[in-house]
Protein backbone atom coordinates (compact mmCIF):
# COMPACT_ATOMS: atom_id res chain seq x y z
CA UNK A 1 0.00 0.00 0.00
CA UNK A 2 1.59 3.17 -1.33
CA UNK A 3 0.94 6.46 1.15
CA UNK A 4 1.49 10.14 0.23
CA UNK A 5 1.76 12.56 3.11
CA UNK A 6 1.94 15.91 2.52
CA UNK A 7 2.80 17.88 5.15
CA UNK A 8 2.28 21.91 6.27
CA UNK A 9 3.32 24.11 8.82
CA UNK A 10 0.35 26.27 10.07
CA UNK A 11 -1.96 23.59 10.86
CA UNK A 12 0.89 21.73 13.64
CA UNK A 13 0.14 22.04 17.26
CA UNK A 14 1.58 25.59 18.81
CA UNK A 15 2.03 27.43 15.52
CA UNK A 16 -0.03 30.28 15.86
CA UNK A 17 2.16 33.42 15.48
CA UNK A 18 4.24 33.91 11.72
CA UNK A 19 7.33 34.07 13.40
CA UNK A 20 6.84 30.42 13.96
CA UNK A 21 6.80 29.70 10.20
CA UNK A 22 9.48 31.52 8.92
CA UNK A 23 12.77 30.37 8.75
CA UNK A 24 14.25 34.19 9.19
CA UNK A 25 12.67 34.41 12.88
CA UNK A 26 14.57 32.33 15.69
CA UNK A 27 11.34 30.61 16.42
CA UNK A 28 11.20 28.69 13.31
CA UNK A 29 13.66 26.20 14.10
CA UNK A 30 11.77 24.86 16.94
CA UNK A 31 8.03 24.48 15.28
CA UNK A 32 10.16 22.38 12.40
CA UNK A 33 10.98 20.36 14.98
CA UNK A 34 7.24 19.80 15.53
CA UNK A 35 6.27 19.90 12.19
CA UNK A 36 9.08 17.17 11.61
CA UNK A 37 7.62 15.11 14.57
CA UNK A 38 3.84 15.40 13.70
CA UNK A 39 5.38 13.40 10.34
CA UNK A 40 6.49 11.14 12.03
CA UNK A 41 3.32 10.09 13.99
CA UNK A 42 1.16 10.00 10.90
CA UNK A 43 3.88 7.64 9.15
CA UNK A 44 4.33 5.67 12.24
CA UNK A 45 0.39 5.02 11.61
CA UNK A 46 0.55 4.65 8.70
CA UNK A 47 3.57 1.51 8.87
CA UNK A 48 0.40 0.00 11.73
CA UNK A 49 -1.96 0.55 8.92
CA UNK A 50 -0.35 -1.57 6.64
CA UNK A 51 1.35 0.86 4.20
CA UNK A 52 4.69 -0.56 2.56
CA UNK A 53 6.18 2.60 1.03
CA UNK A 54 5.70 6.07 2.25
CA UNK A 55 6.36 9.29 0.72
CA UNK A 56 6.10 12.67 2.62
CA UNK A 57 5.94 15.71 0.94
CA UNK A 58 7.40 19.13 2.38
CA UNK A 59 4.45 21.40 1.65
CA UNK A 60 5.20 24.57 3.27
CA UNK A 61 6.72 27.86 1.74
CA UNK A 62 9.98 27.08 0.24
CA UNK A 63 9.57 23.26 1.09
CA UNK A 64 12.94 22.45 2.42
CA UNK A 65 11.19 22.66 6.21
CA UNK A 66 11.20 18.96 7.34
CA UNK A 67 14.63 17.82 9.12
CA UNK A 68 15.69 14.20 6.92
CA UNK A 69 17.93 13.62 9.96
CA UNK A 70 15.18 13.27 12.34
CA UNK A 71 12.67 11.90 9.71
CA UNK A 72 11.21 8.37 10.37
CA UNK A 73 13.39 6.20 8.06
CA UNK A 74 10.30 4.22 6.80
CA UNK A 75 9.47 7.22 4.69
CA UNK A 76 11.14 8.91 2.07
CA UNK A 77 11.32 12.61 1.44
CA UNK A 78 10.73 15.11 -1.19
CA UNK A 79 12.04 18.33 -0.76
CA UNK A 80 12.27 22.02 -1.85
CA UNK A 81 10.66 24.12 -4.95
CA UNK A 82 9.30 24.53 -7.32
CA UNK A 83 7.61 21.34 -8.20
CA UNK A 84 5.49 20.88 -10.79
CA UNK A 85 2.36 19.76 -8.29
CA UNK A 86 3.83 21.47 -5.12
CA UNK A 87 1.92 20.67 -1.79
CA UNK A 88 0.78 17.26 -3.58
CA UNK A 89 4.47 16.39 -5.64
CA UNK A 90 4.45 12.64 -5.34
CA UNK A 91 0.50 11.76 -6.38
CA UNK A 92 -0.20 9.78 -9.22
CA UNK A 93 -2.44 6.54 -10.10
CA UNK A 94 0.25 4.43 -8.11
CA UNK A 95 -0.82 5.91 -4.72
CA UNK A 96 -3.38 4.55 -2.70
CA UNK A 97 -4.35 6.67 -0.12
CA UNK A 98 -3.05 10.96 1.00
CA UNK A 99 -3.03 12.13 4.76
CA UNK A 100 -2.66 15.83 4.54
CA UNK A 101 -0.67 16.74 7.70
CA UNK A 102 -0.63 20.35 9.62
CA UNK A 103 -2.81 21.61 7.18
CA UNK A 104 -5.35 25.31 7.82
CA UNK A 105 -8.32 26.75 7.49
CA UNK A 106 -9.04 28.59 4.20
CA UNK A 107 -8.75 32.41 3.26
CA UNK A 108 -11.42 33.76 5.41
CA UNK A 109 -12.71 31.23 7.58
CA UNK A 110 -13.53 32.01 11.09
CA UNK A 111 -11.27 30.13 13.96
CA UNK A 112 -8.68 29.37 11.20
CA UNK A 113 -4.88 29.64 12.38
CA UNK A 114 -3.02 31.85 9.76
CA UNK A 115 -5.95 30.90 7.80
CA UNK A 116 -5.13 31.60 3.87
CA UNK A 117 -5.44 29.71 0.55
CA UNK A 118 -1.95 29.48 -0.81
CA UNK A 119 -1.04 32.71 0.23
CA UNK A 120 -2.36 36.20 0.85
CA UNK A 121 -2.35 37.46 -2.54
CA UNK A 122 -5.74 35.18 -2.81
CA UNK A 123 -9.21 35.71 -1.10
CA UNK A 124 -10.76 33.11 -2.61
CA UNK A 125 -10.59 29.92 -4.52
CA UNK A 126 -13.49 28.33 -5.95
CA UNK A 127 -13.84 24.55 -7.88
CA UNK A 128 -17.21 24.54 -10.00
CA UNK A 129 -18.61 27.37 -7.73
CA UNK A 130 -17.40 25.48 -4.16
CA UNK A 131 -15.33 27.04 -2.16
CA UNK A 132 -11.77 25.42 -1.39
CA UNK A 133 -8.70 25.73 0.63
CA UNK A 134 -5.50 24.64 0.18
CA UNK A 135 -7.14 20.96 1.59
CA UNK A 136 -9.85 20.98 -0.82
CA UNK A 137 -7.89 22.08 -3.73
CA UNK A 138 -4.83 18.97 -2.79
CA UNK A 139 -8.22 16.53 -2.40
CA UNK A 140 -9.34 17.62 -5.90
CA UNK A 141 -6.11 16.81 -7.52
CA UNK A 142 -5.87 13.36 -5.95
CA UNK A 143 -9.32 13.08 -6.88
CA UNK A 144 -7.95 13.50 -10.45
CA UNK A 145 -5.55 10.46 -10.02
CA UNK A 146 -8.24 8.03 -8.37
CA UNK A 147 -7.09 8.88 -4.67
CA UNK A 148 -8.67 9.45 -1.71
CA UNK A 149 -7.75 12.21 0.88
CA UNK A 150 -7.86 9.33 3.90
CA UNK A 151 -7.00 11.57 6.91
CA UNK A 152 -6.45 15.17 8.10
CA UNK A 153 -4.66 16.91 10.75
CA UNK A 154 -4.66 20.81 11.70
CA UNK A 155 -6.80 23.47 13.43
CA UNK A 156 -10.14 22.57 13.99
CA UNK A 157 -11.64 24.80 11.11
CA UNK A 158 -9.59 22.82 8.04
CA UNK A 159 -10.68 19.20 10.18
CA UNK A 160 -14.55 20.61 9.62
CA UNK A 161 -13.75 21.69 6.15
CA UNK A 162 -12.15 18.67 5.11
CA UNK A 163 -15.28 16.64 6.91
CA UNK A 164 -18.23 18.60 4.74
CA UNK A 165 -15.98 18.18 1.63
CA UNK A 166 -14.84 14.46 1.65
CA UNK A 167 -17.17 12.88 3.91
CA UNK A 168 -16.48 10.53 7.37
CA UNK A 169 -12.91 10.65 6.86
CA UNK A 170 -10.04 10.13 9.80
CA UNK A 171 -9.34 14.38 11.41
CA UNK A 172 -7.50 15.50 13.92
CA UNK A 173 -8.22 18.32 15.31
CA UNK A 174 -4.88 19.65 17.25
CA UNK A 175 -5.73 23.03 18.07
CA UNK A 176 -9.08 24.95 18.28
CA UNK A 177 -8.55 28.86 17.36
CA UNK A 178 -9.59 31.62 19.54
CA UNK A 179 -8.38 34.46 16.56
CA UNK A 180 -6.24 34.20 13.91
CA UNK A 181 -3.20 34.67 15.75
CA UNK A 182 -4.30 32.88 19.01
CA UNK A 183 -5.40 29.05 19.43
CA UNK A 184 -6.14 26.82 22.33
CA UNK A 185 -3.51 23.62 21.85
CA UNK A 186 -3.00 19.87 22.65
CA UNK A 187 0.33 19.33 24.00
CA UNK A 188 2.99 17.70 20.90
CA UNK A 189 2.35 14.48 22.90
CA UNK A 190 -1.09 13.83 22.89
CA UNK A 191 -1.08 15.26 19.15
CA UNK A 192 1.43 12.64 18.07
CA UNK A 193 -0.82 10.04 20.05
CA UNK A 194 -3.81 10.81 18.30
CA UNK A 195 -2.57 11.25 15.03
CA UNK A 196 -0.68 7.89 14.74
CA UNK A 197 -3.69 6.56 16.26
CA UNK A 198 -6.01 7.89 13.07
CA UNK A 199 -3.77 7.22 10.48
CA UNK A 200 -3.53 3.83 11.57
CA UNK A 201 -6.93 3.56 11.78
CA UNK A 202 -7.67 5.83 8.59
CA UNK A 203 -6.16 3.11 5.46
CA UNK A 204 -8.75 0.31 6.54
CA UNK A 205 -11.77 2.97 5.80
CA UNK A 206 -13.31 3.15 2.44
CA UNK A 207 -13.48 6.74 1.33
CA UNK A 208 -14.19 8.11 -2.32
CA UNK A 209 -11.82 9.94 -3.78
CA UNK A 210 -13.11 13.53 -4.30
CA UNK A 211 -14.15 13.86 -7.80
CA UNK A 212 -14.68 17.25 -9.70
CA UNK A 213 -17.03 16.44 -12.87
CA UNK A 214 -15.58 18.45 -15.86
CA UNK A 215 -15.53 20.58 -16.70
CA UNK A 216 -13.49 22.11 -14.33
CA UNK A 217 -14.01 25.62 -13.30
CA UNK A 218 -11.60 27.38 -11.44
CA UNK A 219 -12.34 30.42 -9.77
CA UNK A 220 -9.83 32.69 -8.03
CA UNK A 221 -10.37 36.10 -6.25
CA UNK A 222 -7.02 37.79 -5.80
CA UNK A 223 -6.56 40.72 -3.08
CA UNK A 224 -6.06 43.35 -6.08
CA UNK A 225 -6.45 43.79 -9.74
CA UNK A 226 -3.02 43.61 -10.35
CA UNK A 227 -2.61 40.39 -9.18
CA UNK A 228 -5.14 39.04 -11.48
CA UNK A 229 -3.62 41.47 -14.43
CA UNK A 230 -0.50 38.70 -14.16
CA UNK A 231 -2.68 36.02 -13.36
CA UNK A 232 -4.66 36.71 -16.68
CA UNK A 233 -1.29 35.84 -18.50
CA UNK A 234 -2.24 32.29 -18.63
CA UNK A 235 -3.43 31.36 -21.70
CA UNK A 236 -7.33 30.64 -21.56
CA UNK A 237 -7.64 33.12 -18.07
CA UNK A 238 -10.65 35.18 -18.65
CA UNK A 239 -11.53 38.12 -16.30
CA UNK A 240 -14.99 38.33 -14.07
CA UNK A 241 -14.41 41.53 -12.32
CA UNK A 242 -11.01 43.59 -11.59
CA UNK A 243 -9.80 40.97 -9.49
CA UNK A 244 -11.76 37.78 -10.07
CA UNK A 245 -10.02 35.10 -12.78
CA UNK A 246 -11.35 32.03 -14.18
CA UNK A 247 -10.09 29.05 -16.32
CA UNK A 248 -11.99 25.97 -17.19
CA UNK A 249 -10.41 23.08 -18.58
CA UNK A 250 -11.15 19.11 -18.79
CA UNK A 251 -8.80 17.47 -16.15
CA UNK A 252 -7.94 18.51 -12.28
CA UNK A 253 -3.68 17.93 -13.17
CA UNK A 254 -3.86 20.50 -15.42
CA UNK A 255 -6.64 22.69 -13.57
CA UNK A 256 -4.14 22.40 -10.98
CA UNK A 257 -1.04 23.44 -12.72
CA UNK A 258 -3.29 26.37 -14.27
CA UNK A 259 -3.78 27.22 -10.06
CA UNK A 260 0.31 27.04 -9.37
CA UNK A 261 0.89 28.60 -12.40
CA UNK A 262 -1.64 32.09 -11.41
CA UNK A 263 -0.12 32.17 -8.39
CA UNK A 264 3.39 32.13 -8.81
CA UNK A 265 2.93 34.83 -11.76
CA UNK A 266 0.72 37.12 -8.97
CA UNK A 267 3.61 36.60 -6.51
CA UNK A 268 6.06 38.48 -8.91
CA UNK A 269 4.35 41.93 -8.63
CA UNK A 270 3.80 42.08 -4.81
CA UNK A 271 4.95 45.75 -4.14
Amino acid sequence: MNILISVDMEGISGVVAMDHVRPEHKEYERFRKLMTAEANAAIEGAREGGATRIVVNDSHAGMTNLLIEELNPAAELISGSPKPLEMMQGIGPDVDAVFLIGYHGASGAAGAVLEHTWSRRVVEAQLNGRRVGEAGLNAALAGGFGVPVVLVTGDRAVTEEARALLGDIETVAVKEGITRTAARCIPPATAHYLIRQAAARALSRTVPPLTVPAPITLRVVFLSALHADMALLVPGARRVDGRTVEWTGDDMPTVYQVWVAMNALASTVDR
